[in-house]
Formats: structure tokens, sequence, C-alpha cells
């Protein structure tokens, strides 16, 4: 009996079998699928991928900004659950440095709050770009052109953040300030450092600016009627 031999060559899908006897042995052509040896297909490189400027402009251009009562609300929103991480935090220091007063180590325990702050708010921002509160009141931290806020960014907004009180409680300190004046004060520097954004085209915080990023509206834009 002749042994048959069969291999398959690369035809279109349609072709029928094809016999093949001229030699000795017989050949028996099996027609095969053409996508096996097409070439894959060409990924798009980080270079052809690139948004132009005018798409970034276009695009920065696109994201809304939350109102000013919007983000003032988050704002005393997040206070309330930082009192939680304030008092929890403040309970780990005292427990296991055996604080007895409040004047005890009391500029360690003011450090050892400010980084754990830092750490809440930068953690919180580099990943998703919301805290707790901003995902209630649905707004989103993002870099200025819209894409998300690494670490290094994080920090320096935590930072400039600072400057809503700050330079009034500087201020109160030179002059001495006494009873509601150590209120008013900072209380001013708030309400100024606020109203600021209406200097800004785009309604972003100046330290938002300083830092480059911007506050981001989740809410869906109202439709015109």
């Amino acid at each position: 009996m002749v042994p048959r031999v069969q291999f398959a060559l690369p035809f279109a899908p349609d072709f029928s079998t094809v016999r093949v006897s001229c030699f000795p042995a017989h050949f028996r052509l099996r027609a095969m699928p053409t996508e096996k040896y097409l070439p894959p297909p060409r990924e798009e490189t980080a270079l052809s991928s690139a948004p132009t400027p005018a798409t970034a402009t276009a695009t920065t251009a696109a994201l809304l900004t939350p109102s000013l009562r919007r983000r003032l609300c988050s704002m005393v929103y997040e206070s309330m659950l930082l009192f939680g991480v304030v008092f929890i935090s403040t309970l780990i220091f005292s427990t296991v440095l055996e604080q007895r007063h409040a004047l005890y180590l009391r500029h360690a325990l003011e450090s050892w709050l400010f980084v754990i702050l830092g750490m809440y708010f930068i953690w919180f921002w580099n990943r998703g770009g919301q805290t707790l509160a901003m995902k209630t009141w649905r707004i989103r931290l993002t870099s200025a052109d819209g894409s998300p806020v690494n670490a290094w960014r994080a920090l320096l907004r935590f930072l400039l953040s600072w400057l809503w009180f700050l330079p009034g409680l500087a201020l109160a300190w030179v002059l001495g300030a006494k009873g509601w004046m150590l209120i008013g004060i900072p209380a001013i520097n708030v309400v100024v450092w606020a109203a600021l954004i209406y200097a800004d085209p785009q309604r972003q915080f100046v330290h938002d600016r300083l830092a480059g990023t911007r506050l981001v509206d989740l809410n869906p834009p109202k439709k015109k009627q």
C-alpha cells in the first residue's frame, strides 16, 4: 500500500480539496485560512497616539469646574471626616508615647498630625483624585491637562493648600490678636482666598493654579431647554 502524505498550503479558504496523482505517492492539498499568514495589525506607538496640542487644549476646555458653593460644601464635609482621622491619630500618639497632658510633646503631636493629614490627602488624590467628601460631591482632582495626579503634584497641592489659613494666622500672631480677632483675621484670609477664583478664567483656586492641578465637575452638564 502506497503511503499518503498530507501537507497544507496557504490558499484561500474556499479552495476545494485537490488530489495530485502524478507521483507514485498521493499528495493531498488542503486549503488553510489565510488569516494565519497575514501580518499582525500594527500597534499604535506612544508617539502616534500622543495627543496634539490642539487636542489637549480641546480636552482641557471640555472639563467643567464645580461651583464655589459645592467646593466649599465639600471642604466642610471633609473637615467633619477629618475629625475622626485626627482623633484616632491623636489617640495612637498619646497611647504609644504616654502623653499625660496636652502641653507634653505638643510640637511632636502637631508634626505627627501634619504627616497624617498629608498621607491622607496624597493617598486619595493619587489614587483616583477623590477623597471621601469629593466622591460625595462628585468632584475630582486632576492635573491641569486632565491627566491623573502623581504623588509629587499631590504633595505640592497639599502644602500650597495651607495658604487658606497660614497668612491669616501669621498676621494675627504679628499683630498680637486676641479674642475674636484670632478667628476674624484667618476668616478674612479664607474669604479672600476663595474670592480669588474670579480672577482665574477657569475659576480654579490659586493653589491649584500654582500646583498645576484643577478640580473637575463630574456631574453631567445640564441640557439647555
